[in-house]
């Protein structure tokens, strides 16, 4: 990841028992003493893609390249990432986003790294992105809607997303 990725500095779990067998002078497995600190990421960070191009997805909408393009650079604030477009289930936020070739990649945290949420991104039991948007520009064709330009609200992490390639492709 750019500009110095990665997972944040871990803070230390010690709980009551951690406590107690250092207060007595445990020594742990290999001789390592209670003071041995286990450490866990606070946050889960991810990259996918949330939408491609040219590729119809399962309501028969077709994104154009470009389509971001207006959003994107009138954003001020961080975008939410939601659970499935829950907004009272608010699990992180995208770091970056912008269009590439492909579609709209993005770079996103999940904020607890012990939530459910989190587990089941490590676990890969949910691996899909999508979006949530209003249409500014587009047009109706016989075979469903080709998006010219899309107003973007949110990224949402979900179990089933409208186009089959828009997945996380990268937990750390």
């Amino acid at each position: 990841m750019e500009g110095g990725g990665g997972v944040d500095r871990a803070r230390p779990v010690r709980g009551a028992a951690d406590r107690a067998g250092r207060a007595a002078g445990a020594v742990g497995p290999a001789g390592i003493s209670g003071d041995a600190e286990v450490t866990r990421p606070r946050v889960i960070r991810l990259a996918g893609y949330a939408a491609l191009f040219d590729v119809t997805d399962k309501a028969r909408d077709t994104i154009r390249p470009g389509a971001f393009a207006r959003t994107l650079a009138g954003r001020t604030s961080p975008l939410p990432l939601y659970w499935e477009h829950r907004v009272a289930a608010r699990i992180g936020t995208v770091e970056r986003i912008a269009e590439d070739a492909r579609g709209l990649r993005v770079i996103a945290r999940i904020e607890r790294a012990a939530s459910r949420a989190a587990a089941a991104l490590r676990a890969r039991t949910v691996s899909g992105l999508s979006f949530g948007y209003r249409v500014r520009e587009g047009r109706r064709t016989e075979t469903g809607r080709v998006l010219n330009e899309i107003d973007l609200f949110e990224i949402s992490l979900v179990t089933h997303p409208m186009q089959w390639g828009a997945r996380v492709h990268f937990v750390c």
